[in-house]
């Protein structure tokens, strides 16, 4: 079955994750944190989270695209069964939120909040060549994903070994356009292609 492959991969990337230095792990958010400054989002708004335990990346990205003019909005996590809502960034107001989560103070904005992002950035446990991402399992992102403008950007923030040949699919799954990993930086998926260029 796809959700027991899916739910053995979790574990396995969730246990590297907790093997990963902490040094290593900060170094990697410095990279991140400059290929975010990158990103081409002058004036646009970008959806993102704030990477929290051994996610890769920091909330230095959020002020890196803030400092590119970005309008950064957050989720925040609803009912169980419900799409994200969101809120506008701003690193002094964020609170505690679900699951370890750091969020802006809610309710914020609708879930079709989403569609004003040129450009998203995804949590993911992984991602591979055609698109796939393994997120937590929670199902968040694949209730809130369909809201999106089909040109954004999905970008899944992912370490260089969690950029995979093959992740287990599912008909529900959105597919991510890029990935972005400290080494390697924007990397174009298979996914439908959009107007985002490489982080140079």
């Amino acid at each position: 079955m796809v959700a027991d492959g899916k739910a053995e991969l979790r574990r396995r990337l969730l246990a590297a994750r907790r093997e990963v230095a902490p040094a290593v792990r900060a170094a990697e958010a410095d990279v991140l944190a400059g290929l975010a400054a990158a990103l081409p989002v002058d004036g646009e708004t970008v959806c993102a989270y704030v990477p929290v335990g051994a996610e890769p990346g920091s909330a230095a990205m959020l002020d890196a695209l803030v400092a590119r003019g970005a309008r950064v909005l957050l989720p925040v996590v609803g009912a169980l069964d419900a799409p994200l809502r969101w809120a506008e960034y701003r690193r002094a107001d964020l609170v505690a939120g679900p699951f370890g989560l750091r969020e802006p103070p809610g309710p914020g904005l609708e879930p079709a909040a989403l569609a004003e992002a040129h450009l998203v950035l995804v949590p993911a446990l992984a991602v591979d060549r055609r698109g796939v991402r393994l997120g937590r399992g929670g199902g968040y992102y694949d209730r809130s994903l369909p809201l999106r403008d089909p040109h954004a950007a999905l970008v899944a923030v992912v370490r260089d070994d969690e950029l995979l040949e093959s992740v287990p699919a599912e008909e529900h799954d959105v597919p991510m356009t890029h990935a972005l990993t400290p080494g390697r930086g924007l990397i174009g998926l298979t996914a439908e292609p959009t107007g985002i260029t490489r982080a140079d």
